[in-house]
């Protein structure tokens, strides 16, 4: 009996004990241990490394899953920021995206913010007006916001060129302003609008050389038409405009800067108070602190190269000769006069077809080279039906005179025909084969010989003008003249560019009414500036062209057409057709001259603030 206690007892006994050791026969090591039995090396890294999840053996009819933790991803490095430059320049970082996506992007939602914020009401207008420009709007605001609505005028508050182009004179005392007028009626190249004893718009005085009356005065013409569509509501003045294609009014920075701080004070300087004139020449026109006066260009070296990859974000600042010093050593209407001319001594009320930075014309809508519409329609096909994928442009050698003693060979347009067909050497592009989550990375180097005759159709057009006979053989030998092309030859091409000439570019218009994509290079900024956006409606392009084959390889592609983007292309002109045919309408130049003449009315006024507007609530 106590045999088989005993042995009983034993059983009990070895029972749990033998359970045990199969539950931890059948059960995995801890996963630290088995690591560490797996793994010589015995390091952090092998330690923690990710692993397989493990399944547990069962101690019941479930079955339990152990899922071990993986070691995180590393996220791949951040893009690299570009630098915006206060110069109007994004300077590129490689090692961010193409930045072409990111100005189009910006562009995009800066136009649609401009277009959703647009007055409503003449109380609005009024409200919007006052915040921007800190006085009451001038007499005869309301005539011109019911032009405004009944021509369906858009973006009513986006008339920042008149303030600019105004303020200063809102400096000077209105009698010496009135002085000054009468003064300019009577220098030579120059005619005087304004309304007669009949109430109508018309030529009240000129003064032209001998011989130059009917090449002068045409150009009053297409202006008188579009300010007598609203004589009716304009009040009496009397408005010099200068015939010429340029402007000829430079600024002396330390007078400018006088009356505009005036301006500021609601105070205003006579003549006589004003600063003396520093010096002559360009130079003077600029900031004391900017790199035209710190760096003053050298006439007897060719335009410095850029040594940063860079494209434009603000259109108006980079065409600033002041900050962009090669400038002087491109345009024609710079290089024509070397050094530079001797500023005004005092601020001159005259109107032109253009301006820059540096001078003080007042710009008008300037109605010249104005179409409605490309006829027919079936010589511009829809940009995707367009067959030449190149850059086309044809044009005189104008921008300056090519004569014996003259610097016309780096003047824009010589430059610009010289760069697109040079075959020697090469030239560095940004890759275009790349998303916009990739690293544009470094350039990549092309020869001219490809890259320039399978991207670029540029040619002077039909004989050289504008020279010296000797030079003018020159010319001839240097560039192949080209014929103009028949508009349905030119509606073939989906990339074309637009130049400066002796001044401002009258194609602009038209070529915006294409289904082209239009790239532009100037130094004017016009009368539209605040109503159009570069990136939505053009691609813009630096004056030294230094960021025209990377602009053009990224919608078209290189020579192969390898990372072309015609999708943003096709948008972008398509876009710019219809901003020029709702934008940029006959309505629009009237609405422009329209709210011009009455600010122009009021700054000529002994009583300007007789000549303010007040809404009747306002007035009671």
């Amino acid at each position: 009996m106590k045999t088989v206690l005993g042995s009983r007892r034993v059983v009990r006994f070895l029972v749990p004990i033998a359970t045990l050791i199969l539950i931890f026969w059948l059960l995995p090591l801890p996963s630290y241990l088995e690591e560490k039995e797996n793994n010589d090396s015995g390091t952090f890294d092998d330690y923690v490394k990710p692993t397989e999840p493990k399944s547990v053996a069962p101690t019941s009819s479930k079955v339990i899953t152990e899922v071990v933790a993986e070691k995180p991803t590393p996220s791949p490095t951040p893009l690299g920021k570009h630098k915006y430059r206060p110069d109007g320049l994004l300077e590129v970082d490689f090692d961010g995206p193409h930045p072409i996506y990111e100005l189009i992007a910006a562009a995009e939602e800066r136009w649609k913010k401009k277009v959703d914020r647009a007055s409503k009401t003449l109380e609005e207008a009024v409200e919007e007006y006052k915040r921007r420009y800190k006085r009451a709007p001038p007499k005869g605001f309301d005539l011109w916001w019911q032009y405004v609505i009944e021509h369906k005028v858009q973006l009513p508050d986006e008339y920042d060129q008149i303030h600019h182009d105004l303020e200063p004179f809102w400096g000077v005392a209105p009698a010496d302003l009135l002085k000054t007028q009468e003064e300019l009626e009577k220098k030579k190249d120059s005619y005087t609008l304004g309304k007669n004893e009949k109430g109508e718009i018309a030529v009240l005085a000129w003064a032209f050389e001998d011989g130059r009356y009917d090449q002068y005065i045409r150009s009053s013409e297409s202006v008188i038409a579009l300010l007598r569509e609203i004589e009716a509501w304009l009040p009496p003045f009397r408005a010099t405009f200068s015939p010429h294609d340029g402007p000829n009014r430079m600024s002396d920075y330390a007078i400018k800067s006088a009356v505009l701080e005036a301006a500021a004070s609601q105070t205003y300087l006579e003549r006589k108070a004003l600063p003396k004139i520093a010096g002559n020449g360009w130079m003077y026109s600029c900031p004391p602190d900017s790199p035209a006066r710190q760096h003053p260009v050298d006439l007897k070296k060719p335009p410095a190269l850029q040594d940063k990859k860079t494209f434009i974000y603000d259109h108006v600042k980079s065409m600033d000769p002041c900050q962009h010093t090669n400038h002087f050593l491109i345009h024609g209407q710079l290089l024509g006069l070397r050094t530079g001319p001797t500023p005004q001594a005092y601020m001159v009320p005259e109107f032109s077809h253009c301006s820059t930075t540096m001078h003080h014309n007042i710009r008008m809508p300037t109605p010249y080279g104005f179409v409605e519409e490309v006829l027919p329609r079936s010589d511009d096909p829809p940009f995707d039906e367009k067959v030449d994928d190149r850059l086309l442009w044809r044009g005189r050698n104008t921008g300056i005179f090519h004569g014996r003693d003259t610097l016309w060979q780096n003047a824009h347009r010589d430059y610009f025909v010289r760069l697109a067909n040079e075959i020697e050497g090469t030239v560095d592009i940004l890759s275009a084969n790349v998303s916009q989550a990739e690293r544009v990375g470094s350039p990549r180097r092309f020869r001219k010989s490809r890259i320039n005759p399978a991207t670029m159709d540029v040619a002077f057009a039909q004989e050289p003008i504008m020279c010296a006979p000797e030079v003018c053989d020159i010319l001839e030998s240097m560039y192949q003249f080209m014929p103009f092309q028949s508009g349905k030859e030119s509606g073939k091409y989906k990339y074309v560019i637009d130049v400066d000439g002796n001044g401002w570019s009258g194609r602009f218009k038209k070529l915006m009414t294409t289904n082209s994509l239009i790239f532009k290079s100037t130094i004017y900024p016009e009368w539209y500036h605040d109503r159009v956006e570069p990136w939505v409606h053009y691609v813009p392009v630096q004056m030294d062209l230094s960021d025209l084959h990377d602009a053009l390889v990224f919608f078209r592609g290189d020579g192969n057409g390898d990372g072309a983007h015609e999708d943003l292309g096709a948008k972008i002109a398509a876009a710019s057709r219809e901003w020029s045919r709702t934008f940029w309408r006959r309505e629009d130049l009237v609405a422009y001259f329209f709210r011009l003449m009455l600010e122009f009315s009021r700054l000529m006024s002994l009583d300007r603030e007789a000549m303010s507007f007040t809404l009747p609530e306002e007035g009671d």
